[in-house]
């Protein structure tokens, strides 16, 4: 090769090069996708299958309803508390007497 050639290749090589990394960054990040869409379409959402969070989310709903009622039981002991305690004439800052 000439001086010539030699001269044209050089910058047309250094101009391939990030030319070349983003095409392929963009192949890892289509491959990553489809991937991650196998795994959707398999059951499995990070490592985790989804019939196991539909199982979690229930348990979570049934957990709220249980602290729901909690809170109502508690309003309603406190409201027969205060009830209790203006019955017996005592000041709010003293507990009654069992």
């Amino acid at each position: 090769m000439d001086r010539q050639s030699m001269a044209l290749l050089i910058p047309i090589l250094a101009l391939s090069i990030p030319v070349v990394a983003v095409v392929m960054n963009g192949i890892h990040k289509m491959m990553k996708l489809r991937i991650e869409e196998a795994r959707v379409r398999s059951g499995l959402v990070d490592g985790v299958e989804v019939g196991e969070v539909e199982a979690l989310r229930a348990d979570l709903a049934d957990t709220r309803l249980e602290l729901d009622q909690m809170h109502e039981r508690l309003e309603f002991t406190e409201r027969l508390l205060v009830e209790l305690r203006d019955r017996q004439g005592l000041p709010s800052g003293q507990a009654p007497e069992a």
